[in-house]
């Protein structure tokens, strides 16, 4: 009994000092993986945040391009819809929901120049992404609509401005109205009995649509010839700016581009003389379009003069692209050659 007690005795001190040593060194070993644990967590904020900082420029960009996007469409597609209001606000109108389908054809013209420009991907409006061809158009189709609008602003409330555009007009009609014109055909295409200052009427805004049609060309025709265009605005994306070309259809793509182009001009050059004369024919079958309204000559002579005006440019435009395409055959096949050499 003096034995067991004695051991027991001799015992406990080594129990209790392996206890203090294992919990010792099982603290120390929490703490140790606690501070690994920390200085991880530390590591990983560290690559978090410089990865972050990378691509917080980014990140950036994204926004702005996306604002300047939104921004820019929205700003087109308001002048799109003051262009269409322009007549409606000068002028006054005929029917009693005139005023209604206006801002109707206003509200349209603003979400499908929206949605257009808005969109990464192209849908029907082509040359977007290469100014200033859609610049150019739209420079010279308000500047119709605006100078047809005072002119004929001046029979209903004349005033100093309409006064001197509508001499303006006057002294243009002078020039561009001459026998097998297509003026001169606009004015033969009126019926017998209207009256003279209807066919003076007629005659200012032709002459200074077409003008103004043809001012557009040349301005975009020195945008071909002496800047370059569209080697000025980087890379001509196909794709994007003629979304209705498919260039995987058959045959050579340059063969194709200068078929359109050519047809482009072609018709272009014949619609100012081909449509007075089949309106004129169409006369004695239908009843004529009353220009007598100031906002329906106003819309009729624009088009008239914009749609050719616009057709010529996208032949130019089209023979410019395959030109560009053609130099970069001859220079990819040189460079070969050279290689081969």
């Amino acid at each position: 009994m003096m034995q067991t007690r004695t051991s027991f005795a001799i015992f406990l001190p080594e129990m209790e000092c392996f206890l203090r040593v294992g919990l010792s060194h099982l603290f120390y070993r929490v703490n140790v993986n606690a501070q690994e644990v920390a200085v991880k967590k530390t590591r990983w904020r560290t690559q978090v945040g410089k990865k972050s900082a990378k691509n917080r420029p980014i990140q950036f960009e994204r926004v702005r391009i996306v604002i300047a996007r939104t921004t820019g469409a929205a700003i087109r597609g308001i002048l799109v819809a003051l262009m269409v209001l322009t007549p409606a606000l000068y002028l006054p109108v005929s029917s009693t929901n005139g005023t209604e389908i206006v801002v109707f054809l206003a509200i349209l013209a603003f979400f499908l120049t929206f949605a257009e420009y808005n969109s990464a991907f192209p849908s029907f409006i082509e040359f977007r992404d290469a100014p200033p061809v859609n610049r150019l158009r739209f420079v010279g189709l308000m500047s119709m609509i605006t100078f047809l609008t005072l002119v004929c602003k001046n029979a209903y409330a004349p005033s100093d401005l309409t006064a001197a555009i509508y001499a303006l007009g006057l002294g243009v009609a002078n020039v561009a109205d001459f026998p097998y014109s297509p003026v001169r055909l606009i004015v033969l295409m009126l019926p017998d009995d209207a009256s003279t200052s209807l066919i003076e009427l007629v005659r200012i805004s032709a002459s200074v649509a077409y003008v103004a049609a043809l001012v557009t060309i040349g301005s975009f025709v020195y945008a071909v010839k002496m800047r370059g265009w569209p080697t000025g605005n980087g890379a001509f994306n196909v794709w994007t700016n003629l979304p209705l070309f498919d260039p995987t259809k058959g045959g050579d793509v340059v063969t194709r581009l200068q078929r359109d182009g050519r047809l482009n001009i072609s018709i272009g050059v014949l619609l100012p003389f081909v449509i007075p004369a089949l309106i004129k024919l169409l006369t004695d079958y239908a009843n004529p379009i009353s220009l007598s309204n100031p906002q329906t000559l106003i819309w009729t002579m624009s088009a008239w003069a914009f749609l050719p005006a616009s057709m010529i440019m996208r032949g130019i435009a089209t023979l410019r692209i395959a030109n560009l395409i053609v130099e970069k055959r001859r220079a990819y096949s040189t460079a070969e050659s050279t290689q081969a050499a």
